[in-house]
């Protein structure tokens, strides 16, 4: 009665050391070990165990090293690729994505994992995060996306993932070349000067406009996220339904890498379904799901029935989980684990909720602090900037109030930061937090630790909100919408819309002097250089923006406003994709919104 956790957390941090130590005996061994070499080890361990099945395929482990071969060898005759060289790849979820990287790691190569949402000048930007990137592997789908900015892909070898005819001369067919290549064993020599730092993934974040961020994921950080299923308790028995994008961290660091650790089967989705979910967790019995947390809402919002708990699903994972959708969850669909966890994709910490407490994101204690040094300080969220003291250094919170977390950049929890982005990478970097020259990762969340030790996500601080699984910079939006010669100014932000998680976009306006807000300009330009979760589905036209005494924008006063059309004299629209414009938003377009008529 007096230790409710004392079990549960003997255990986690039992797991907790056993992976630091299993993690400490790796990266002693030599020749170097990585991620790779743990999937090779499988491919020896079990070559005939399911490892990928995607609609009518099937691929064992043995399949997918061979496959992998014929592609990695297929690349050495065909693209000039060299140890060390970056490939871009622009995939849709399919077998061939998994394939494409397991190949280029064997040839010693970095993969950056490209939004498949992105076009013209994001899809350009995001590529040329990546100086010296050589090489851009497509699936057939994304082919025109393509040919779209291929003026600005001088001496770039494209491929596409296809065996048809291609669209234009100056793409090569990488699934023909393959079909043609050996599978034999790519030489370990290629990737000799391979090491613990050097770049493995790029994955990109904030990505919402033509100023994305590749964030560096190095050969260490991947090895050490083959741990996130495992110590979750997930074994080579467990099967894994994989909906979410492999160009995601969701998607590629828990669900494929954590496959690579297990040795589970991967069901792999092109796209998330919530009318099929189910039907497939059937028929392929699987044991352990991944989500953000419009996931499960959306398995919520599917019409109940009488078979609804008749699953094999033992584990959810994931992260974004409301309360109440978590708690509806349960309820209708039966005993289900959920592990719900906080991490970010360039962080250097994480939390993991292991008791199952409803809203906490994971649970503290003397040991994590320890290993991984954290703190939550003040946060002045009107100058968005850390409370400092008399001697200059920042506030800590205490307990059960809301702070900013930041973790201190260590040895064991290192922060790398973004390729070609030394500006939004030093931004992370928070230094005299606690004492005079210590320097720690800034998360760019605010959390809360409670009295029992759990800790909950509350928000996020300053230019970036989360809309359908993805972070939303409202400062790239703003940039975006200001090339619009009609609009002055623009103050882009998030509001909540009642039954969904996040907030979506919303932008305040100053229009140019002279001159009206031109609804049908307004749709086609976001359509045209935003991907849809990053487009603004409510506009709001003032005839002046409030600002600080330092000159920056106010949003708090906007999102507290949020966009209900009776509470101001401003006028408003709403994007109806129905009629290719902005509408005005009147009371009973609000009322469809919010009673879920109208879908967003």
């Amino acid at each position: 009665m007096l230790f409710p956790y004392f079990w549960s957390d003997f255990v986690y941090h039992a797991e907790l050391v056993r992976i630091l130590l299993r993690f400490v005996s790796r990266r002693r061994r030599r020749p170097l070990f990585f991620a790779l070499d743990r999937f090779l080890e499988q491919v020896e361990t079990r070559p005939d165990k399911p490892f990928i099945v995607f609609e009518n395929e099937r691929y064992s482990f043995r399949d997918a090293d061979r496959e992998s071969n014929r592609i990695a060898n297929a690349l050495r005759g065909a693209s000039g690729l060299t140890p060390g060289d970056t490939a871009v790849l622009f995939m849709m979820n399919e077998p061939s994505f998994i394939f494409c990287w397991l190949a280029l790691a064997k040839l010693g190569c970095a993969c950056a994992l490209l939004n498949t949402s992105i076009r013209a000048r994001s899809l350009i930007a995001s590529f040329r995060c990546c100086r010296g990137a050589k090489v851009l592997i497509a699936s057939e789908e994304l082919q025109r996306a393509v040919e779209e900015v291929s003026d600005d892909l001088e001496d770039v070898t494209v491929f596409i993932m296809s065996s048809s005819e291609l669209r234009s001369s100056g793409m090569k067919s990488l699934r023909r070349a393959a079909q043609e290549s050996s599978d034999s064993a790519v030489p370990p020599a290629l990737r000799a000067n391979v090491c613990f730092s050097s770049p493995a993934v790029y994955i990109y974040t904030s990505g919402t406009t033509g100023l994305p961020k590749a964030a560096v994921i190095t050969q260490t950080r991947l090895l050490a996220a083959l741990a996130v299923l495992a110590a979750n308790g997930v074994t080579h028995t467990d099967v894994i339904y994989v909906t979410l994008p492999l160009y995601h961290t969701a998607g590629f660091l828990v669900g494929f890498m954590g496959s690579v650790e297990t040795g589970s089967t991967i069901i792999l989705r092109r796209k998330f379904s919530a009318s099929q979910f189910w039907d497939e967790c059937r028929t392929h019995e699987v044991t352990v799901i991944q989500y953000i947390g419009e996931v499960l809402r959306y398995l919520c919002n599917t019409p109940k029935r009488e078979g609804d708990r008749e699953h094999g699903v033992r584990l959810a994972i994931g992260n974004g989980l409301r309360p109440d959708v978590w708690k509806e969850f349960l309820q209708r669909f039966g005993h289900i684990d959920i592990r719900e966890f906080y991490a970010s994709t360039e962080g250097n910490l994480g939390f993991v909720n292991y008791t199952g407490k409803l809203g906490a994101v994971g649970r503290v204690s003397w040991l994590h602090r320890k290993l991984f040094p954290y703190a939550l300080i003040q946060y002045d969220t009107e100058r968005d900037e850390p409370v400092r003291d008399s001697r200059g250094l920042c506030v800590e919170v205490p307990r059960g109030q809301t702070g900013l977390l930041v973790c201190e950049i260590t040895g064991l929890a290192p922060f790398v930061g973004y390729a070609q982005n030394q500006q939004q990478t030093e931004k992370k970097r928070l230094r005299d937090v606690l004492k005079s020259g210590d320097l720690y990762f800034n998360s760019g969340d605010l959390l809360k630790i409670d009295h029992d030790n759990f800790i909950y996500f509350q928000d996020r601080v300053g230019d970036t909100f989360r809309w359908k699984g993805e972070n939303v910079a409202t400062t790239e939006v703003s940039d975006i919408i200001g090339t619009l010669p009609f609009v002055q100014e623009g103050n882009v932000y998030g509001v909540r819309v009642p039954g969904h998680e996040g907030r979506i976009g919303m932008a305040a306006l100053k229009l140019t002097e002279g001159m009206e807000f031109d609804r049908d300009a307004m749709f086609t330009h976001v359509c045209r250089f935003l991907p849809s979760y990053a487009r603004p589905r409510f506009i709001r036209i003032q005839s002046s923006m409030d600002m600080t005494g330092t000159f920056k924008q106010l949003k708090l006063g906007l999102v507290e406003a949020g966009f209900d059309p009776s509470t101001t004299s401003d006028s408003m629209f709403f994007m109806c994709e129905r009629e290719r414009s902005y509408v005005t938003l009147s009371p009973d377009i609000y009322q469809q919104i919010i009673s879920h008529r109208i879908k967003l």
